[in-house]
């Protein structure tokens, strides 16, 4: 019996060890909470401004509530965007020109001087905007259909590689015409150029409009052999000094005003070529003679009110050939006179001697 009793005391007393280690345990948990609660009310309180305000039972129960308990929403997430660029979608896109362009198309009777009087441009504007059409006017077809630009200049279409800078360097005009043009669709400040798209480029030329005689004298074959040569020097056709219109791009020729009737002579020794009313598309000239001098150049003779020589005839400097008039398109009696090399028109004005006024 006394090593049972034995026995049960050293068992309570190792109980009431354990018992007392809990208790321990637990006492410490519990002043460790305490601490902690004590140490987050300090940093809240140096976080909070020293001035006391009172606060109501009811803000004051809240406060108690959110103390004792986990917060009730994510703390906010901040994000620092303050050196990201605005982001932009839109890339550039270059617009093609938008022209809006009559169509004229040529007829039996039509002239390039006509025909751009009808839209008040330059004949040399019909060039312009057609650059696959001769110059010379009386290879104009009936049919064709020709653009007609809007302004006096040139129809350019863009080839790759092409700048601004280099398309206006090309003609002789400033950029500025170029990008003020409206419908070229030439953006600030990007002014990007798009192969294959065609400009308007105001105030350029491409060249002037010409007229070549037929030639009605010849002979079988080979190269024209002309029986006369002209000196190579020439002198007035008319006793006038007196001028209307001078040589210019868009006037291969001078006009000089005379009474009708008053009589036209040979500039230069050479072979009549052609003596005739120029009908057609060659109205312009009305009554026209064409001498070839056979050393490379021909003069002209225009809107005479008569003929006094035929194709194939040799005259000679100073002799008779006709009379001054107001046919074809004219203004008033004159003879329009032209000096040409090799079809290419020369200015009169440096050939012939003396001075002239202006009657215009």
């Amino acid at each position: 019996m006394e090593k049972k009793r034995d026995l049960w005391q050293r068992f309570s007393g190792y109980l009431v060890v354990a018992a007392g280690i809990l208790l321990l345990i637990a006492l410490v948990q519990v002043l460790g909470l305490n601490e902690l609660a004590a140490a987050g009310e300090g940093s809240e309180a140096t976080a909070v401004p020293p001035t006391i305000e009172p606060v109501s039972d009811a803000a004051a129960a809240t406060a108690v509530t959110r103390t004792n308990n986990l917060p009730t929403a994510p703390l906010p997430v901040l994000h620092d965007n303050s050196l990201a660029p605005v982001p932009n979608p839109h890339t550039y896109q270059a617009q093609l020109p938008t022209h809006n362009f009559k169509i004229h198309v040529v007829t039996d009777f039509d002239t390039p001087n006509s025909i751009a009087l009808q839209y008040g441009i330059s004949a040399d504007t019909i060039i312009g905007g057609n650059a696959n059409i001769s110059r010379e006017s009386n290879l104009l077809q009936t049919g064709a259909e020709l653009v007609i630009l809007p302004v006096d200049g040139v129809l350019h279409t863009v080839k790759p590689g092409e700048t601004l800078d280099s398309i206006a360097a090309l003609y002789g005009v400033p950029v500025a015409d170029i990008i003020g043009f409206p419908s070229n669709n030439l953006e600030v400040p990007f002014l990007r150029l798009i192969p294959d798209s065609q400009l308007v480029i105001p105030g350029a030329s491409l060249g002037q409009f010409t007229f070549r005689a037929p030639k009605s004298v010849g002979n079988s074959g080979g190269t024209q052999q002309w029986a006369v040569v002209g000196t190579g020097a020439y002198i007035w056709p008319v006793s006038g000094r007196c001028l209307t219109n001078y040589y210019s791009g868009f006037h291969p020729g001078i006009d000089v005003s005379m009474a009708e009737g008053s009589p036209v002579y040979a500039a230069d020794t050479g072979t009549v070529t052609y003596a005739a009313y120029a009908a057609g598309i060659y109205y312009d000239y009305g009554n026209l003679i064409v001498i070839n001098h056979g050393n490379g150049y021909e003069t002209f003779y225009a809107h005479l009110s008569g003929i006094n020589v035929y194709p194939g005839q040799i005259v000679y400097q100073g002799d008779y050939i006709g009379a001054t008039g107001n046919t074809g398109r004219s203004s008033g009696p004159h003879l329009h006179f032209e000096i040409r090399s090799n079809d290419y028109g020369q200015n009169p004005l440096n050939r012939l001697a003396g001075p002239v006024r202006s009657c215009s």
